[in-house]
């Protein structure tokens, strides 16, 4: 005889046996989810997140950036509105930043000058980077004899004074007589800042080579066969170029100060461009009659850097566990 609760209770006990094993399914499917291991920029970018300092300096950037890219948004004055009946006036509802001797409003003229001043740090951050990431990883993959020549012939450089060597270069490419065009100028001031920062990326990815290229998927790609620039650049400089990463985000606010630098020394980017430096410069006569000539420039250039430098450490923590 049949018994009358198993004809009952068959359909529910499947159900519910349906059900546990579901359930179990989706706590293990959640338990492989979150052993699965993060890359090493998912992990970085999830330290990130969890810092204001990031968040800070990130919101600054893009206004910054904003400006450079569309200095409209910011002004409806065009950077050369000027006003003779108006040099000096302190800051006032009509121009936030003030009058400059020359009647030009302060705060149109920041707005559209960020442009220069980020494109200058941009360029030559990416040329210092390229330029130090190429030599370092070939010093540091082949060693010996070439590690020796580019290293040395690095010191070079990076024994160089800084300013001077910009003084001796740029001068020496527009010797006293000449007018440079625009894009002459900023060209050559991009290039003197690469070929005297290239050092420092060279001997950061340098070292990071020489650690990497001793790991066993190194040795792994050399063993079935992989070409040397495969070996380079497919394998070994993904794993390298965090260091240099960081070093490029401070540096780029750097750059943007030494724009500033060389245009106040009057060597670098200088009129008809437009720039913080070369407002700087234009202040710097005027600075116990109309000091708001030269803070608000010099401020615009003070906070940048500072906002670079934070997210530089902002990342840098993000990319180095021993930091956490």
């Amino acid at each position: 005889m049949t018994d009358p609760g198993s004809v009952g209770g068959g359909p529910a006990l499947e159900d519910m046996a349906s059900h546990e094993a579901a359930d179990l399914a989706a706590v293990d499917d959640s338990a492989q989810k979150q052993r699965k291991p993060r890359s090493l920029w998912g992990d970085a970018w999830a330290q990130l997140r969890r810092k204001p300092m990031f968040y800070i300096s990130g919101v600054i950037i893009v206004v910054i950036v904003l400006m450079a890219l569309f200095p409209s948004i910011f002004t409806s004055r065009p950077a050369d509105f000027n006003n003779l009946d108006l040099q000096s006036q302190p800051p006032s509802a009509d121009a936030w930043f003030g009058y400059s001797f020359q009647g030009y409003d302060i705060w149109a003229r920041a707005m559209h000058g960020a442009r220069a001043s980020l494109l200058v740090g941009l360029l030559a951050t990416i040329l210092t980077v390229l330029i130090g990431s190429l030599m370092g990883i070939i010093a540091g993959f082949y060693g010996k004899l070439t590690d020796t020549f580019i290293s040395r012939f690095g010191d070079i450089f990076a024994g160089l004074p800084f300013v001077l060597g910009a003084i001796v270069i740029l001068t020496t490419l527009n010797p006293p007589g000449t007018s440079p065009s625009e894009t002459t100028i900023v060209v050559q001031v991009v290039l003197s800042i690469a070929v005297l920062s290239w050092p420092v990326s060279m001997r950061i990815m340098r070292s990071a080579t020489i650690v990497a290229k001793q790991l066993d998927y190194v040795k792994a790609a050399r063993a079935l066969g992989a070409s040397t620039p495969r070996i380079i650049f497919r394998h070994m400089f993904p794993n390298t170029v965090a260091p240099v990463l960081v070093y490029a985000t401070i540096a780029l606010g750097a750059f943007i100060g030494v724009e500033a630098t060389l245009a106040y020394l009057g060597i670098g980017v200088r009129p008809p461009v437009v720039s913080w430096g070369v407002m700087i410069n234009d202040a710097k006569d005027y600075v116990q009659t109309s000091p708001h000539e030269l803070l608000f420039p010099a401020g615009l250039v003070t906070i940048t850097v500072l906002a670079f430098v934070m997210l530089g450490d902002a990342v840098r923590d993000a990319l180095d566990p021993k930091s956490r």
